[in-house]
């Protein structure tokens, strides 16, 4: 009886403690192109005979697991990525996510992707959209992940995984985007093909294709970046394509506020806030930015706003629509540039109160998507922007910087476009194959004026009359573009991916300019005339373009990829006619054509992200600033550039507890470049190609603990050229000369807690004086500083 009683009790005992041991995991499945929960899903627990589905609304709840042991949780839903998880259940609350993508973005059915919701960094898939982007470089920017300055779009930060890139940091409060690579200028980051959600945002892809608009990163969701290769599905130009994918709104709740509020130093005061929700089929999304300070050098302050707004409609299963609208403005006061001796002794000097700069951006998409099958889909964007951009100042007189009247230049753009693209997937020999073919109908339209404004101080952006123009000109291009690419799946691991381009592009260009002639009067004495030059350009010309790439997928975690395209840059609006009095133009100067090439290895293992690859673009008649004694603007010679770009980041605490609340993360973002000029021409063979730093590194590290998050990160850029000639000695005027190598320290932490997040940091923690740039023109001419040490801290609130 009593050994009855006593096995009954230590039975007791033992089932309780072993109930009390067990546990739930809970999460949710979502689809990642339209954020909504997915109902039905099969969730299961692998090696075991476990399965449950999620409800309506993506929820599931999977109960009985014990603690501390290791379960593989994994998602299946017919038509989308399978994915596995591991876990290992603790007492309380256990919660596991997944996030899965339609089959259509990937070339295998069968694979199964691992995903971590902290990466900073990812890779774009094989398909997306209607877009391919298989066998090319590819990188991914997830900004909710960043622990950075987003208040100022600090690009050092934001941009520092992707390897390669130099980046012009005049521009402190992050308001214009300078990043370049391989030899080709940041300038406005007039190399890529700069877009919002799809569709273009610089004042004139081809005439003028400067970015004087960038999205507050606070309400993007990606950035995304494809190297040269892009050229054949997004353009001609060698950088690539440079696209910034907008945040939508909560699909899981009909109204949310986000507010961000972020004061600073030398006066930093931003206000960021959005709306957003999803209502049945309707997602909506709007901003208002408002940023406002005074900058770290005297003369320097600046005001912006920003709106942006986008509803997406699905209309059907198959039809969806979509409208967006964005509009900026700000007024910046530019401080002017210094020569090397002033930079030496006082970086944050200025000696021009006169110098303004005004933008008006409007910007406007519409986008049509029909699903004609489960295998085709065919998609139409709309765009269109009327836009200004007015440069107000004067080539520095420092003896007497009144005496004569400011140079305004002013640009009115109009520009609109339509891109089509229609992507089928289908079998070759039961391999899953992809066609993308499209076009593009672009016009746009610059009317530019360069005349003499007011010689005071202030922001008046009025020319002083009719007669003062120097030079007035209507600008416009046409462009009709088609383009085919196609995956072809020749094995379950290799594939190859050709392409085409056809360009017809018509630059014309209608106007006069000022220019003074010497005449002998009736007195017999040498007069000097000016008078109103008529002027006409028209260059019309066809452009075609092919490329490859290759793909080879040892194993889920390792891809060798390859590519090789052609390139071509047109001339642009400021290669035809400037004003700028440091520089001339040759009349006689041609368009650019090229090539790039890419071969790497890129893969994702549970303690370790990399991408390793070398490349080689090469420049036919390159476009560059020759004879720096009396500087023109010319086709200087054939270039090129090679060179090895890697990006790796470690997860240490992968090998000391990888289900700690704690992470560690280490990486690093390493460039070796060379870049040289071929002529035959003494004076350039064999030199440096411009704004081509041999070495380049960003490394740092991430760690925290759960919703804490502190990043430290170091750069280092060496030293290079501004110019063909390799200018060692710095002119007087500082427009030409080397840029030292510099370095520079960034430290930022954040935590969020569900309604509530907390963001601080300092950028350049060692207070370095350095400059990344030398200007031509305005806003210099000479040397731009960059910003010294400086802080910022930010309060979210999320109802």
């Amino acid at each position: 009886m009593k050994s009855t009683i006593l096995t009954n009790l230590l039975l007791f005992i033992f089932t309780f403690s072993a109930y009390a041991q067990q546990v739930a995991i809970t999460g949710k499945v979502i689809q990642y192109d339209t954020q909504k929960g997915i109902s039905g899903a099969d969730v299961y627990i692998k090696g075991t005979s476990t399965k449950v589905k999620t409800n309506k609304d993506g929820v599931y709840s999977v109960t009985g697991l014990t603690v501390g042991k290791t379960y593989s949780i994994g998602v299946f839903k017919h038509g989308l990525t399978p994915m596995e998880k591991d876990i290992s259940p603790k007492q309380g609350g256990n919660s596991l996510n997944f996030t899965l993508r339609v089959i259509e973005k990937i070339l295998e059915e069968v694979a199964v992707i691992e995903t971590d919701e902290t990466n900073e960094i990812t890779r774009l898939e094989a398909i997306e959209g209607t877009s391919i982007y298989e066998g090319k470089k590819s990188e991914v920017i997830q900004i909710d992940n960043l622990t950075a300055n987003l208040a100022t779009n600090n690009s050092r930060q934001v941009y520092n995984r992707v390897p390669g890139l130099n980046i012009w940091e005049s521009d402190g409060a992050g308001i214009q985007l300078g990043i370049g690579g391989r030899g080709l200028s940041p300038d406005r980051t007039s190399n890529f093909n700069t877009r919002q959600n799809g569709y273009d945002i610089a004042a004139d892809a081809l005439g003028y294709p400067e970015s004087y608009y960038t999205p507050p990163l606070e309400a993007v969701d990606e950035v995304q970046i494809v190297r040269g290769a892009a050229s054949l599905q997004y353009g001609t130009q060698f950088g690539g394509l440079l696209n910034f994918k907008m945040k939508k709104g909560n699909p899981s709740k009909p109204f949310e506020l986000v507010s961000r509020q972020t004061g600073g130093s030398f006066g930093l005061f931003n206000s960021f806030n959005s709306i957003g929700g999803q209502k049945g089929d309707v997602n909506y999304y709007a901003l208002y930015q408002y940023k406002r300070g005074d900058g770290w050098r005297p003369n320097s302050g600046f005001n912006v706003n920003t709106f942006f707004t986008a509803v997406n409609y699905d209309v059907s299963d198959k039809f969806k629509i979509g409208v967006e609208f964005t509009h900026m403005n700000y007024l910046a006061q530019q401080p002017g540039g210094l020569t090397d001796d002033e930079f030496y002794s006082d970086p944050r000097a200025s000696y021009t109160d006169q110098n303004w700069f005004k933008v008006n951006w409007n910007v406007a998409s519409v986008k049509l998507e029909y699903k004609i099958s489960s295998s085709a889909k065919i998609e139409m964007r709309n765009f269109g922007l009327l836009a200004s951009r007015d440069a107000l100042g004067l080539n520095l007189n420092k003896q007497d910087p009144y005496n004569e009247p400011r140079l305004l230049v002013a640009d009115q753009f109009r520009n609109y476009g339509t891109e089509i693209r229609y992507l089928k997937r289908y079998k070759i020999k039961g391999k899953p194959s992809a066609l993308v073919v499209g076009t593009r109908l672009y016009h746009g339209n610059d009317d530019k004026k360069q005349g003499d404004a007011s010689d005071g101080n202030d922001a008046d952006f009025t020319f002083s009359h009719p007669d003062s123009l120097l030079s007035d000109h209507d600008f416009t291009i046409q462009n009709y573009a088609f383009f085919a690419e196609n995956i072809f799946q020749v094995t379950d691991k290799f594939s190859v991916t050709p392409g085409v381009r056809y360009e017809l592009i018509g630059t014309k260009g209608e106007g006069y300019y000022q220019k003074v002639f010497y005449e002998v009067g009736d007195d017999g004495l040498i007069e000097e005339i000016t008078r109103a030059e008529p002027d006409s350009i028209v260059n019309n010309r066809s452009i075609f373009i092919a490329g490859v790439g290759f793909s080879y997928k040892v194993n889920p975690d390792l891809e060798v990829y390859a590519n090789i395209s052609q390139n071509y840059r047109a001339i642009t609006y400021s290669d035809l006619r400037s004003l700028n009095s440091n520089v001339r133009i040759d009349p006689d100067m041609k368009d650019e054509k090229g090539y790039s090439a890419d071969l790497g290895m890129r893969g994702k293992l549970k303690f370790l992200n990399y991408d390793i690859s070398a490349f080689y673009l090469r420049y036919n008649d390159k476009i560059g600033l020759a004879n720096p004694a009396n500087p023109i603007r010319t086709n200087i010679a054939d270039a090129y550039t090679v060179g090895v770009e890697s990006y790796a980041e470690l997860n240490f605490m992968h090998f000391i507890n990888p289900l700690s609340n704690y992470h560690f993360n280490l990486f690093g973002n390493v460039s070796f470049i060379l870049g040289k000029y071929i002529s035959d021409d003494k004076v350039y063979d064999g030199n440096d190609v411009e704004l081509v730093p041999p070495f380049n590194i960003k490394t740092g590290i991430n760690t925290g603990y759960k919703a804490f998050n502190l990043s430290l990160q170091y750069t280092h850029v060496d030293k290079q050229y501004t110019d063909a000639a390799n200018t060692e000695v710095p002119l007087s005027d500082a427009v030409y000369g080397p840029i030292p190598s510099y370095y520079v320290m960034d430290l930022s932490m954040k935590y969020h807690y569900n309604w509530f997040g907390i963001e601080t940091g300092i950028n350049n923690l060692t207070d370095n004086m350095y400059f990344t740039r030398r200007a031509t023109g305005y806003p210099g001419p000479g040397i731009i500083p960059s910003d010294g040490r400086n802080y910022y801290f930010t309060f979210q609130f999320k109802i």
